[in-house]
């Protein structure tokens, strides 16, 4: 399970992260883009595997390569806007009730278990998840621009079904260095187009960030792929305790490091996770 905590604390990190971003001023979607660079670069140099890249356009996860550098970038900028028209917690809780859907992809499509336990964890994660997430300061407009959550939610989850679904056993660090590195190129384009279209000038002060972010980012990748191929661990067990402890742990850091006010629904959703944690891996080591 050690890699399934590595990347819960990995995950936790980039919260961190974007929290100081937004409290030192640091260009987000430029910090991002470094970030892919940075990713890809722990990727390449992580890859114990030779490079051919005729073998690689021909392999059958090339396709996810080329997939996923899309989503990842699409996705960011869907949440971005989700947060400015909907509101913090309406784009928070669209990303993270996501975990829905590789939960149901990993029972139907691998055939993993499910039982009374189990369904009631679940059920109980999403809730926890949706309590832990709502902030009382946030001024929610679910109904406004409505596509951009629904957009989010599937997003998200599509992410974390075809990360699990296309990564080769034997090459995820070339695999996940691939991603960022798409990702990176499509990220590129869109920091020239701004910088022509609204002379927005890139920022010195945006490296150091987006290099850490990278390395954090790569790692709760990495570590997440490595704990999806440890035997017996089912992939609706992991991605529901990865995906609940993060945002507990997010809100107690928030709590602890940045003042965050905690509302009772908060510390209820937090009890929630525990409890549907306890409840799913119990079914899984029953």
């Amino acid at each position: 399970m050690i890699y399934l905590a590595l990347s819960i604390l990995s995950s936790t990190a980039i919260f961190v992260l974007f929290k100081l971003f937004n409290k030192y001023k640091i260009d987000t979607l430029q910090a991002i883009v470094i970030n892919y660079f940075t990713a890809c670069t722990c990727g390449l140099i992580h890859n114990n595997n030779a490079i051919v890249a005729s073998e690689i356009i021909s392999s059958d996860w090339f396709i996810g390569v080329i997939f996923l550098g899309f989503l990842f970038i699409a996705v960011f900028n869907v949440m971005a806007l989700t947060a400015q028209k909907n509101g913090l917690s309406v784009a928070s809780v669209a990303s993270k009730m996501s975990v829905i859907i590789p939960v149901v992809f990993g029972i139907y499509v691998y055939n993993e278990s499910i039982g009374f336990q189990k369904i009631i964890g679940i059920i109980l994660a999403l809730i926890a998840v949706y309590l832990t997430s709502v902030k009382q300061k946030d001024n929610n407009v679910l109904t406004q621009s409505l596509y951009l959550p629904i957009l989010l939610f599937f997003g998200s989850g599509i992410i974390d079904t075809s990360i699990n679904y296309f990564a080769p056993d034997d090459k995820i660090p070339l695999f996940s260095g691939l991603i960022f590195g798409w990702a990176f190129i499509l990220g590129a384009f869109i920091l020239i187009y701004k910088s022509i279209r609204f002379n927005k000038n890139f920022k010195v002060k945006s490296i150091l960030p987006g290099i850490t972010l990278g390395l954090v980012n790569y790692a709760s990748i990495y570590f997440l792929l490595k704990a999806l191929r440890i035997d017996g661990l089912e992939s609706s067990t992991l991605f529901t305790v990865n995906n609940v402890a993060i945002v507990a742990f997010s809100t107690l850091i928030g709590l602890l490091i940045f003042k965050e006010r905690i509302s009772n629904k908060n510390w209820l959703g937090i009890l929630l996770a525990l409890i549907s944690i306890a409840l799913v891996t119990i079914t899984e080591w029953n």
